[in-house]
């Protein structure tokens, strides 16, 4: 009876470069692109340079493209919000960097702290805001590239009673 391993069989891995799989140079999967988002949150000399504030408005700076994805930048003062919208066909990835955001959808809502990720489909409809007392910035992948940002009537006026006393949702 034979009782080489496999490994011993076959040699070492490495001495088999056909066997490896090629580092891909840009990200293909939900995680990879979730660990893009993590890898340029990480690294504050990336982003922070960019990082602007606008009183009037949600500021915002596309920081990479690559093919089939965009990274964008944006800052947010209190009170600042996206209103209720989705994404079109794209997925995204959202990764709050400084200061805290809720996010709000028809379950309810979420605080969102530094280092916090929140991942979603095309279709998914939230509101992201600034309610706390300090600015806030966050990072967003999408893929594909965003192309479309359809907004949706509020939670709140989709659960307000109609005059006949029935509820909207």
């Amino acid at each position: 009876m034979n009782m080489d391993s496999d490994l011993q069989i076959a040699g070492d891995i490495l001495e088999v470069p056909h066997l490896l799989q090629p580092e891909r140079a840009h990200p293909e999967t939900v995680a990879e692109f979730a660990g893009l988002a993590r890898s340029i949150a990480d690294d504050r000399a990336q982003w922070a340079p960019y990082v602007e504030y606008d009183a009037t408005t949600r500021w915002y700076h596309r920081l990479r493209t690559g093919p089939g994805y965009e990274v964008w930048l944006l800052s947010w003062v209190p009170g600042q919000g996206s209103g209720l919208h989705d994404h079109g066909v794209s997925s995204g990835v959202l990764t709050v960097l400084e200061g805290e955001l809720t996010e709000r959808t028809e379950r309810g809502a979420r605080a969102l702290a530094p280092g916090s990720q929140r991942v979603f489909a095309p279709g998914y409809v939230h509101e992201v805001v600034n309610d706390s007392l300090e600015p806030a910035v966050s990072l967003h992948v999408y893929f594909p590239g965003l192309t479309e940002m359809p907004m949706h009537e509020s939670l709140q006026a989709q659960c307000s009673p109609e005059p006949s006393g029935a509820v909207v949702v």
